[in-house]
């Protein structure tokens, strides 16, 4: 899975944990440490993000009442991106498959094809 850019890196989350606790072995990094960080940097940075939105929306510097709208949705959609449907990914394989003959390449395209066939309905 790819990290999202807000994921705080390993040492820092250590650092955190050993300013917390003191002892670094008392809580060790183990997975859920690490998406307990992970979601409280996220809920940071998105508190951050719709006080910015919240002021932009009002603030005329920004643009005409439709522009303004338009940049916070920019704006939000460049936070939080969305993975590409299965479709997309099942396009982008063909596509990929196409351009010529890799025959690792090829499996991994025709695996995301099947799952997005497999998704249709009869």
């Amino acid at each position: 899975m790819e990290k999202h850019p807000i994921t705080p890196p390993p040492e820092l989350a250590a650092k955190w944990v050993h300013e917390i606790y003191g002892n670094p072995s008392v809580i060790p990094l183990h997975d859920l440490t690490l998406q307990v960080i992970e979601h409280a940097a996220q809920w940071g940075a998105d508190q951050e993000l719709e006080a910015c939105c919240s002021i932009a929306l009002v603030d005329p510097v920004c643009g005409t009442k439709h522009q303004r709208s338009m940049l916070v949705r920019h704006i939000r959609e460049r936070r939080r991106p969305k993975p590409p449907s299965l479709k997309e990914q099942a396009l982008d394989a063909l596509a990929h498959i196409a351009t010529g003959p890799n025959p690792t390449a090829f499996l991994d395209c025709q695996d995301t094809i099947r799952r997005a066939l497999e998704q249709l309905d009869d």
